[in-house]
């Protein structure tokens, strides 16, 4: 609180902080210890608060809001088990490499000894993310931690970084107001190591250049792309990239598959794999019985162009001033596949997406299982940007679109969700409704749990049982009515069997303000 002798507390000091420092967005669901944060973060200029009502809304949408707008947002949660609500969500987070300063409200610095019920070791949870952790333990200190969390955060490549703040630093008054921190940059790749690799690119496919992070926008992609045209190697872009700008107008690389026998695949025949803005790629999320770890081959040398804490996009320029000097890049032409018909099929409900794709759209895929058929039918859309599960923990597309949607309020944002991963967080409806946010969801509902189907028919052995009925990876039994969660949250929604009325629902969705939702039904994968 601002006190009658005109001093301020910790926690207006934290929030004014974080405002100077660049902060503009706050996404919280507090409880006791955040009430004078809340206060002060009402009482700050320049400041939005957003309330969730579930924690791994909270951490989602902070996720979403990074990518697009390409500066952190702060978070705000209610001690250890806030933390813990919001984990699975950081965990995508911090794969994403997302800059989000992350407040947790602590017992007052006195009360912490006497163990009350909801004490727990939030620093050791903050450090299984990566994250520098700040505890100020007196309000003088409030502002400099502040400060250098942004910094923190900001600095390439991005990361969580979290401030912990006991209730009685936050009451606490002073006048201590610390100058913002400067990020630190990425690194530079030296011009030697760029030299070298331009030198080994006489083999053309045999050579395959891996793009993440960074890479994975226009000037990445237009860099990649002049080399592969000027020296014949392949380039393929990470299977779940952060941010992945797309459509016509850019160049279009494969995306690595999701299967371990894919990748194998892709990179058959290959004797060296560069890898520009992500680290050395894994066959797949899990493993599987004989099968390899790694997608590339055993005889084959992978070799860092640009790691993660370097500029991606700067190295790939510098290659390709080297090796395609005079070398445009081959670009997408406008392609919309035709408008689909009857009842909605996995190859179907793209084609009406891709059809419809406004421009300058932001697309969240967590269609999982459902959504193979994607990626041919958007290529040719309109330019847009593709925002994906990076860490594989469900539940990140209702938030990552909330945050998007606030980070780039003139930008039209269409979210595709699998019915199951859309329980995880659907709440995040509410919070959609409450911002009046333009997104229009789609659930993709096949009552079951299509991946888990898929990854079974890869693991089982001979002779073991089919799940395909396993009351454990189906969503029978108890209908699921995602029309009526969306209006019981003030959401208008529709359901679509074909795609005539997915097509109707849809165009009707992009041409209305403010959050929709539409129920499609598709058959499984398997």
């Amino acid at each position: 609180m601002t006190r009658s002798n005109g001093q301020q507390d910790g926690a207006r000091a934290l929030m004014r902080t974080l405002v100077a420092s660049g902060v503009t967005t706050l996404f919280t669901n507090p409880g006791t210890t955040e009430l004078h944060m809340v206060e002060a973060a009402e009482a700050t200029p320049g400041l939005r608060s957003v309330l969730a009502l579930f924690e791994g809304v909270v951490s989602g949408a902070a996720d979403g809001y990074g990518r697009i707008a390409g500066r952190p947002a702060a978070t705000l949660l209610h001690l250890g088990p806030g933390q813990g609500n919001a984990w699975a969500n950081f965990h995508n987070a911090r794969r994403a490499r997302t800059p989000i300063v992350s407040l947790i409200g602590d017992h007052a610095t006195y009360h912490k000894h006497f163990d009350p019920p909801l004490e727990s070791d939030i620093p050791a949870v903050a450090g299984a993310l990566d994250s520098a952790v700040r505890t100020p333990l007196i309000a003088e200190q409030v502002s400099s931690c502040a400060a250098a969390a942004v910094a923190d955060a900001a600095s390439a490549p991005g990361r969580i970084s979290t401030v912990i703040m006991p209730a009685d630093v936050s009451w606490s008054p002073t006048e201590m107001l610390a100058a913002p921190v400067a990020p630190s940059p990425a690194g530079i790749v030296p011009a030697e190591r760029i030299e070298r690799i331009a030198a080994l690119l006489g083999e053309g496919p045999r050579t395959a250049l891996l793009l993440g992070g960074a890479a994975c926008r226009e000037d990445g992609l237009r860099a990649a792309s002049r080399i592969a045209t000027a020296t014949g190697i392949r380039v393929f872009v990470e299977t779940f990239p952060a941010r992945l700008e797309r459509g016509a107008g850019l160049p279009a690389f494969p995306r690595l598959g999701f299967y371990p026998q894919q990748t194998a695949a892709q990179l058959e025949g290959a004797s060296r794999v560069l890898v520009a803005g992500f680290h050395e790629p894994v066959a797949h999320f899990f493993a599987y019985l004989n099968r390899p770890s790694s997608p590339v081959p055993a005889d084959a040398e992978t070799i860092a162009l640009a790691d993660v804490q370097e500029d991606a996009v700067r190295a790939l320029t510098d290659l390709a001033a080297i090796v395609a000097p005079t070398t445009a890049p081959q670009l997408v032409a406008v392609a919309r596949p035709a408008m689909a018909s009857g009842p909605l099929t996995l190859q179907s409900w793209p084609q009406v997406v891709g059809a419809l794709l406004p421009e300058d759209s932001i697309l969240v895929d967590e269609s999982i299982s459902s959504g193979l058929a994607l990626p041919a039918a958007t290529a040719g859309a309109p330019r847009h940007d593709l925002l994906s599960l990076t860490g594989g923990a469900m539940g990140i597309g209702l938030p990552l679109a909330a945050g998007a949607a606030i980070a780039a309020p003139d930008r039209p944002v269409i979210l595709l969700d699998g019915d199951g991963c859309a329980m995880y967080t659907i709440s995040a409806l509410w919070t959609h409704a409450r911002e009046h946010l333009n997104i229009t969801t789609i659930i993709l509902k096949n009552d079951t749990y299509g991946i888990l189907r898929e990854e079974w028919e890869l693991l089982k052995e001979p002779g073991q049982n089919e799940l395909h009925d396993s009351p454990l990876i189906n969503l029978g039994g108890a209908k699921l009515d995602f029309v009526g969660l969306a209006q019981a949250m003030g959401v208008p929604a529709a359901r679509a069997d074909t795609a005539e009325q997915l097509s109707e629902h849809l165009t009707g969705a992009l041409t209305e303000p403010g959050p929709h939702l539409i129920e499609a039904i598709v058959p499984a994968i398997i």
